[in-house]
C-alpha cells in the first residue's frame, strides 16, 4: 500500500531542510513520505499530480504568498480537501491568523516549532490518510474480487449454454442444420437478410390480402464503430448478442427480428391495430438498451437510433419499404441520436437536397462563392480587441448567404472538407497580409480558423507554413482551432499533427470546452494555449448555480495548466461582468460585435476607438 505523503512549502532553503529535517527524526518508522517545494508555483504543481495527507505552507513567500496558494489548491476539485497548516513567526497577529482560517487552514504552526508539538499534529493527519489508504485498497479488492467473479460466471453460462448447444446440434438432422445456416445469423441466432427478404415479400401478400397494417423498423447502433475498433471484435460480438437477445424481449412475441449485418437490426410488425403501436414498440426498444451492457470488465453504454416504414402508404415492395425505413433511420441519427422517426415524404426531399448541395460544394470553390467573416475576440480586463475568428459563409447561388454549420457535414461526406479548409487557411493568410500592408491596428493580432478533423493530417503543417510563406506574414498571425468532441476521435493523430504545428509558433485553441468531456491527461497531452468555453455553459450565467460553476471550475482548471480562457457567445453586460469576476481572459460575441466582413470589421473596430 502506498506511503502518506507530507508536503512541505517553504521558500527558504534552510528553513526548508531544517523542517525536513526534525519531521525525518520524529518519524524512525518511516510511516510518511516527506516531500518538499520552494514556491506556491511549485506546491500547486505538485498538488495536480500527488496527494498530501497534509500541507505545511509557509504564509510569507514572494510572489504567491501562503494565504493565495492555499487558496488556490481548495479550489482544484483534486485538493479541495487537502487539510493546510500553516507556518509563520507572527503568533500576535489575529488578523493573519483569521485570514488563514479563511483560506482553508486547519491549524497554525509557529517558529521555532516544538517538535512534539508538530509531530502530533502531522500524525493525526497521516494516520487520517492511511486509513483511508486502506479503505481504497479493500475497495479496490473487493472491486476486483466481484469483477473476477462476474467472468466466472459468464464463463460458466457460456460453457454450460455451449454444452446445450452441442445436445440440440447432435439431435438436429443434417437437413435442419443446413437449413438453419442458410435463414440465421450464426452470431445472435437472429434471421439473417434473406431470411428477412422472405419473410417481408410474404407479410406484404398477407397485408394487402387481409387489408391489414404494417410496420418495418430499421435499427441501427449508435457508437458501435467506437467500442469495436478501440475494445476489439470479441467484446463487439458480445455486444452485438447483448443486443439482439435485448431487442428480443422488447418486441411482441408475433414480431420478426433480423439482423442485416454489422450492427443493423430489423423489426417486422404484421397485423398492426394502429400506427402508435409501432411507435409503442419502437420506445421499448430504446428503453431496453438504455441500461449498461457488462461484457467483461467493461461496462459499455450504446444507444439504437430506429427509423420506421408503414405498409401501404411508405411504399408496396420490399425494397421501397426497405429504403424508406434505412432512410428514416439515417434521419433519426443526423436529428438526435438514440431516437425514433417515421418516414415521411419530406426525407425524400431532403436527400435530394442534400445530393444536389453536394454536387454545388463541388462548384463553390471553383466559381469563388466562399468568404470569410470576423469576430472579435476582446480582453475583458483592457476592453482590447485582442484577435479575431475567422468564420467560414457560402454565398450560394440559390440560399443566400449560409453558414459552415449548414453544409460542413455535406461537405465531409462528399470529400470537399480538406480543399474548402485549406482556402479558409489561405484566405485568412491573404487577409492578415492586407491588414498588414494597410498599417491597421489589427494587423498584430492573429485571426483564429476552425479545423476539423479530417483536415488535420500529416500535409497538414507543410499546407499552413507554405500559405504563410506565400502570403509573407509569420505564423504569430495565426490560431487554430479544434472543436473538443471531434477532437477525441482520433487523439494520437491529432497529437502528433498539432505539436509540429505549435513548434512552428502558431497557438492553438480548443474550440466548445465543455461538450467533448475530455478529460485533465488529455488536456496535458495535447500542444494546446487557450481554452475556449462553450456558449451553451455562457448563455445561462446568473440564471442558474450549475452554469457559473462549471464555468468557475474551468476557469481554475485552466489557470493549473497555464492555458489563457476564452468564453464565447456573450450577449449580455451581466454575463461579461459575471466572468470578468471569475477571472476569464476573454469573450466574443454579440454583445460587443457579431461576425462581419472584414472592411466593415475594420470600418466599425476604428470608430469605436478598439482598433
Amino acid at each position: 500500500m502506498l506511503k502518506p505523503k507530507v508536503l512541505l512549502v517553504n521558500d527558504h532553503a534552510a528553513s526548508l531542510l531544517a523542517l525536513k529535517s526534525l519531521l525525518t527524526r520524529t518519524n524512525p518508522e518511516g510511516d510518511y513520505d516527506v516531500v518538499t517545494a520552494q514556491s506556491g508555483e511549485e506546491a500547486l504543481r505538485m498538488v495536480l499530480h500527488q496527494r498530501f495527507a497534509v500541507i505545511l505552507l509557509d504564509v510569507n513567500m514572494p510572489g504567491m504568498d501562503g494565504f493565495q496558494t492555499a487558496e488556490i489548491i481548495h479550489s482544484h476539485p483534486r485538493s479541495a480537501s487537502v487539510p493546510i497548516i500553516f507556518v509563520t513567526a507572527h503568533y500576535a497577529d489575529e488578523m493573519k491568523r483569521l485570514k488563514g482560517y479563511q483560506k482553508g487552514a486547519v491549524d497554525y504552526l509557529f517558529t521555532p516549532i516544538i517538535p512534539q508539538v508538530l509531530q502530533n499534529k502531522v500524525a493525526v493527519f497521516v494516520e487520517l490518510a492511511k486509513k483511508n489508504l486502506q479503505l481504497e485498497q479493500q475497495t479496490r479488492e473487493l472491486a476486483e474480487l466481484n469483477r473476477d467473479l462476474q467472468v466466472q460466471q459468464m464463463q460458466d453460462l457460456k460453457h454450460i449454454n455451449a454444452t446445450l448447444e452441442a445436445e440440440i446440434v447432435e439431435r438436429r438432422q443434417a437437413e435442419e442444420r443446413a437449413h438453419g445456416l442458410a435463414t440465421r445469423d450464426p452470431l445472435t441466432g437472429l434471421l439473417n437478410r434473406r431470411s428477412l427478404v422472405d419473410s417481408l415479400e410474404h407479410a406484404i401478400a398477407r397485408s394487402e390480402r387481409n387489408n391489414e397494417g404494417m410496420a418495418l423498423l430499421f435499427l441501427d447502433m449508435d457508437r458501435f464503430k467506437t467500442i469495436n475498433d478501440t475494445l476489439g471484435h470479441d467484446v463487439g460480438d458480445e455486444l452485438l448478442m447483448q443486443v439482439a437477445a435485448r431487442l428480443k424481449l422488447a418486441v411482441r412475441e408475433s414480431d420478426m427480428v433480423a439482423r442485416l449485418g454489422g450492427d443493423e437490426f430489423v423489426v417486422l410488425m404484421e397485423g398492426l391495430p394502429a400506427y402508435p403501436d409501432a411507435a409503442e414498440v419502437a420506445n421499448k426498444i430504446i428503453q431496453a438498451n438504455a441500461a449498461t451492457y457488462d461484457i467483461g470488465v467493461h461496462c459499455l453504454k450504446t444507444s439504437v437510433s430506429i427509423g420506421i416504414s408503414l405498409y401501404p402508404q411508405d411504399g408496396d415492395s420490399v425494397q421501397a419499404l426497405m429504403k424508406n425505413a434505412d432512410l428514416a433511420m439515417y434521419h433519426a441519427k443526423q436529428q438526435q441520436r438514440g431516437t425514433v422517426q417515421f418516414f415521411h415524404e419530406e426525407l425524400n426531399v431532403r436527400l435530394l437536397e442534400r445530393i444536389q448541395l453536394e454536387h454545388e460544394l463541388q462548384q463553390a470553390l471553383e466559381n469563388d462563392e466562399f468568404e470569410l467573416y470576423y469576430q472579435p475576440k476582446v480582453e475583458i480586463v483592457s476592453g482590447r480587441v485582442a484577435g479575431v475568428e475567422a468564420l467560414l459563409r457560402w454565398n450560394h447561388p440559390r440560399l443566400g448567404l449560409i453558414g459552415a454549420g449548414q453544409f460542413i457535414s455535406e461537405a465531409e461526406d462528399s470529400g470537399q472538407l480538406v480543399p474548402i479548409g485549406e482556402w479558409v487557411i489561405s484566405a485568412a493568410c491573404a487577409q492578415a497580409k492586407r491588414w498588414h500592408d494597410a498599417a491597421s491596428g489589427i494587423c498584430k493580432m492573429p485571426i483564429a480558423i476552425n479545423i476539423a478533423i479530417p483536415q488535420i493530417h500529416a500535409e497538414l503543417p507543410d499546407a499552413i507554413l507554405k500559405a504563410l510563406r506565400k502570403h509573407g506574414i509569420p505564423p504569430s498571425c495565426l490560431q487554430l482551432e479544434i472543436t473538443e468532441s471531434l477532437l477525441i476521435r482520433d487523439l494520437e493523430k491529432a497529437t502528433s499533427v498539432l505539436r509540429e504545428i505549435s513548434e512552428s509558433g502558431i497557438t492553438i485553441a480548443i474550440d466548445d470546452f465543455g461538450t467533448g468531456y475530455s478529460s485533465l491527461s488529455v488536456l496535458k497531452a495535447l500542444p494546446i494555449d487557450i481554452l475556449k468555453i462553450d456558449q451553451s455553459f455562457v448563455r445561462d450565467l446568473g440564471k442558474t448555480v450549475s452554469d457559473t460553476a462549471i464555468v468557475a471550475a474551468i476557469v481554475n482548471m485552466a489557470r493549473a495548466l497555464a492555458l489563457r480562457v476564452v468564453a464565447e457567445g456573450v450577449e449580455t453586460k451581466e454575463q461579461l461582468a459575471i466572468l470578468k469576476g471569475l477571472g476569464c481572459d476573454e469573450y466574443q460575441g454579440f454583445f460587443f460585435k457579431p461576425p462581419l466582413p472584414a472592411d466593415v470589421l475594420i470600418q466599425q473596430l476604428r470608430h469605436t476607438a478598439n482598433v
